[in-house]
């Protein structure tokens, strides 16, 4: 199993400066490319302090200028804010630019809030149209001339410029439901899932998922599978406070950008009172704890090999939840020394033994 950052500019409140901001998650970024991360990903959102991203490969190409070997994705470009033909070049000049190292991840949206500011008020359930009838249009742009007469979208002959380095570019479905499964085998894309703030539980049922996928179009490339989760990991056993705190509170402003439950005033947006949550319990410090990934460094060696046994290929390590900078540090540091040896000594094994 492979490791990839995912990680966002953000603000908690307007007392923080963007030159900080950036700072900070720079050298975050530069710590998870000298110390063996496969990836790291940037979101795209927008009018939202949360999470800063209205261009995610502007963050990526200035991210790669100051990185050598790690690989640089999206996770994910919002389809139903995207022309086809903009999204094609913009991914192909990053890969231009990052010398071959764009991962273009691709989903419908998360928030309904955005969806009523970028995409004319369609309900977010409705944004996987857009990725549908997207994917298949870039793949044929980045190859060359094609003229497209679709549901969503009409255009006469036109092509990428510029084509990307990789040809195609490695592209990810975000995916959790059993249709998008399908469709992101069917056209060669590899998968990235994420159980929000539920249990391991929920890992275990999108595994099942991706097996029946699998099992269903025999002859099809297996993908690669990503699971992101919101981790951190510390030096002593109550270290726990600190991200689960950050944990709770950044769950009680997702599910209001989510369900629209509150206000989001000059791009903050408000906390939802626990009462109003559609699931109390997974706000709970205890359901936190050991729901996400969460732990001293030999804990967190023992929650990831649930990941791999369930078919994980890459392991997304989520940053972006609010953690003080020198917590956040000293959990990468951690992650890097005292977590990432164990699963490189297995792969090395793995090699030998062939």
């Amino acid at each position: 199993m492979k490791f990839g950052l995912a990680i966002d500019l953000t603000r908690q409140d307007p007392s923080q400066s963007m030159e900080q901001v950036n700072e900070e998650v720079l050298e975050l970024v530069q710590m998870a490319d000298a110390g063996g991360f496969h990836s790291v990903y940037a979101a795209e959102h927008h009018t939202i302090e949360f999470v800063i991203g209205p261009n995610p490969f502007q963050l990526l190409s200035y991210w790669g200028a100051y990185t050598k070997n790690v690989r640089l994705g999206t996770a994910v470009a919002v389809a139903p804010y995207w022309h086809p033909i903009r999204l094609a070049g913009e991914a192909a000049l990053a890969d231009v630019l990052t010398n071959g190292r764009i991962e273009l991840g691709i989903g419908r949206g998360a928030y309904q809030h955005e969806f009523d500011r970028m995409a004319g008020g369609i309900v977010q359930q409705k944004g996987g149209a857009y990725m549908r009838e997207m994917v298949p249009a870039i793949f044929k742009m980045w190859q060359g001339d094609y003229a497209h007469d679709g549901e969503l979208w009409q255009w006469p002959k036109a092509t990428s410029v510029p084509k990307p380095i990789q040809n195609p570019i490695p592209t990810w479905i975000a995916a959790r439901d059993p249709d998008t499964f399908d469709f992101a085998i069917k056209n060669g894309c590899d998968i990235m899932s994420t159980p929000l703030s539920k249990p391991f539980a929920e890992c275990e049922v999108l595994s099942t998922k991706l097996q029946k996928a699998i099992a269903d179009n025999p002859g099809y490339r297996r993908p690669r599978w990503s699971i992101l989760r919101r981790a951190c990991v510390y030096d002593a056993p109550d270290g726990w406070k600190v991200p689960v705190e950050c944990s709770i509170r950044y769950g009680r402003g997702f599910e209001n950008l989510f369900r629209q439950l509150g206000d989001v005033h000059n791009g903050f947006p408000e906390l939802i009172n626990f009462e109003d949550a559609m699931d109390k319990a997974i706000y709970h410090p205890d359901a936190v704890r050991t729901s996400m990934v969460f732990g001293t460094p030999p804990e967190v060696v023992s929650h990831l090999r649930k990941y791999e046994a369930i078919g994980c290929d890459i392991f997304l390590f989520s940053m972006t939840y609010g953690l003080p900078h020198d917590v956040a540090k000293r959990s990468l540091r951690l992650f890097i020394d005292e977590v990432m040896p164990h699963f490189a000594e297995k792969a090395a094994k793995g090699v030998a033994a062939q």
